[in-house]
């Protein structure tokens, strides 16, 4: 019981066949950082793949994201939980995140700013008793950017539970991280075949460039056709 000790492994650098060809915009997407903890992520060896890639794809991802506006929203489990409170968990993974500080911590690297939402989590998905759907609601936001751990438990059952919820979600495949290679995987498959975009960490950067620049592209014509119509 309890979390496994991972192995290290490639980060994938391919991504599976999507379904759909959603693109993600600037106005209508938040940026989801899932669980990055001190807890979770000791499970891997830090300085060897998939970790190093994972933190410095979601650096880059936030970073895009502060510099458009996207708002950036992380989830951390609380430490200690009652029984109670971790409910039908206990039994697959045990206590949990242990009452010292450190373990519910997000990792160094990533530690939210004073502007982005936290929000404390309680089951795989984001979503369940969370203002999560609330929040995105209150922000206009329609698009969630999926990253963190593990891709293959909470990132995809949010995923999924944003499809139910009619948000168009992209699976940053490489910007997410898991037990396994296998279990990496299956995570991205499902996801592409069943809720989401799956995409590089290098192509949602370029998608979320893009868009803002035929956006503002569009505005400033219809500027420039206002003014010259006045004159």
């Amino acid at each position: 019981m309890g979390l496994p000790g991972i192995t290290p492994y490639p980060m994938p650098d391919t991504v599976p066949a999507n379904r759909v060809a959603w693109t993600a915009d600037p106005g209508r997407a938040a940026l989801l950082i899932h669980d990055m903890q001190n807890y979770f992520v000791d499970a891997f060896t830090r300085d060897v793949s998939p970790i190093p890639e994972l933190v410095a794809n979601i650096l880059a991802l936030r970073s895009r994201c502060a510099s458009l506006g996207i708002p950036v929203v992380y989830t951390a489990q609380p430490g200690a939980q009652t029984l109670a409170q971790r409910g039908l968990l206990q039994d697959f993974w045990g206590d949990g995140i242990p009452a010292e500080p450190r373990a519910a911590e997000i990792i160094a690297p990533l530690r939210p700013g004073d502007a982005d939402i936290h929000l404390t989590k309680w089951r795989y998905s984001a979503f369940q008793r969370t203002s999560l759907a609330g929040t995105l609601a209150d922000l206009g936001r329609d698009q969630l950017i999926v990253t963190g751990i593990y891709a293959h438990i909470g990132c995809l059952m949010t995923a999924s539970e944003a499809f139910m919820r009619d948000i168009e979600t992209f699976f940053a495949s490489d910007a997410t991280a898991d037990f396994s290679a296998d279990h990496h995987a299956m995570a991205l498959t499902y996801a592409a075949d069943r809720c989401s975009v799956v995409v590089s960490t290098a192509d949602l950067l370029t998608m979320l460039a893009r868009r803002r620049a035929s956006v503002t592209g569009s505005a400033s014509v219809t500027g420039s056709a206002s003014v010259t119509g006045v004159g």
